[in-house]
């Protein structure tokens, strides 16, 4: 019983980092992989690789959950127009999706064997950091060119979305790429925030469902236990953290975050160097 208590305490605090950096632009991955040297769930690599991704399915339930009346296409009062533009919103998130889609399917085993370490990390956690002063000094008192997402184009979805792909590679931060992405391509910061939220859902349903086929249905008490706690805890986290992160821009820029993942990288190179 002491044992069980520990385990799902390990998993709420690994949920909680999990809520807190999905959503704010400073890479999962990484913390995920400090988290996993740091407070050890004693769980095997096969469940540990399934569970990281696995848990992002309550993360995803928050964005649901906030942006429900947005993205239903009926009821809430709407009209036949509004109901259209629901469905386009959808149309422009599927393709958004499509390039992540396809490349994830391809390469999802080549890029965990050699690019998931912590080497790979450091590395793009600092470059990301640099890359997003370097976007907000260049857009500064710039106007951006689309404001709602009732502008957001067909072709501004798929360049997001080519963005997007880079977040493959671990420690760039899905947010992060797809953020830095809409805002080099003249997207407002709430409307960034927003379509990165919303692209999310297809893609991190699609790779949990993968991760799972993967790993398999033959989940222990215990596993099961981890998986729920981890996913209610993200969710219930993950809530705030957008909260936050669309209450922050409203008067801020991202430069914070590119600081945070300079000193960051800097911390996981360090550490890993020395142990």
């Amino acid at each position: 019983m002491n044992r069980m208590f520990i385990l799902i305490i390990k998993t709420i605090i690994i949920g909680l980092i999990e809520g807190i950096t999905e959503w704010l632009p400073i890479s999962s991955t990484g913390h995920m992989i400090l988290a996993n040297e740091f407070i050890k769930l004693n769980v095997s690599d096969e469940f540990w690789e399934m569970f990281e991704v696995v848990i992002q399915l309550g993360a995803i339930l928050a964005v649901v959950l906030l942006y429900f009346k947005v993205l239903f296409p009926w009821g809430f009062g709407k009209t036949k127009k509004q109901t259209k533009d629901t469905f386009n919103l959808w149309f422009k998130i599927i393709v958004g999706c499509i390039p992540c889609a396809v490349i994830g399917l391809l390469f999802d085993d080549f890029i965990n064997e050699k690019f998931y370490n912590p080497w790979t990390v450091a590395i793009t956690l600092i470059l990301y950091g640099i890359l997003f002063i370097v976007v907000e000094n260049v857009h500064k008192n710039k106007s951006a060119r689309v404001n709602s997402l009732k502008e957001l184009s067909y072709m501004d979805a798929i360049k997001v979305g080519l963005f997007q792909v880079l977040s493959i590679i671990p420690g760039t931060s899905r947010s992060g790429a797809t953020i830095l992405g809409g805002l080099s391509i003249g997207l407002d910061r709430k409307v960034a925030a927003n379509f990165t939220f919303f692209l999310a859902i297809p893609v991190m349903f699609g790779a949990s469902l993968l991760k799972i086929v993967k790993f398999g249905m033959n989940f222990t008490s215990s596993e099961i236990i981890v998986l729920l706690v981890g996913m209610i805890t993200a969710f219930i986290v993950s809530i705030v953290a957008i909260k936050f992160l669309l209450k922050y821009i409203k008067n801020n820029d991202f430069k914070v975050f590119g600081y945070y993942r300079i000193v960051l990288g800097i911390i996981v190179l360090l550490y890993f160097i020395l142990k």
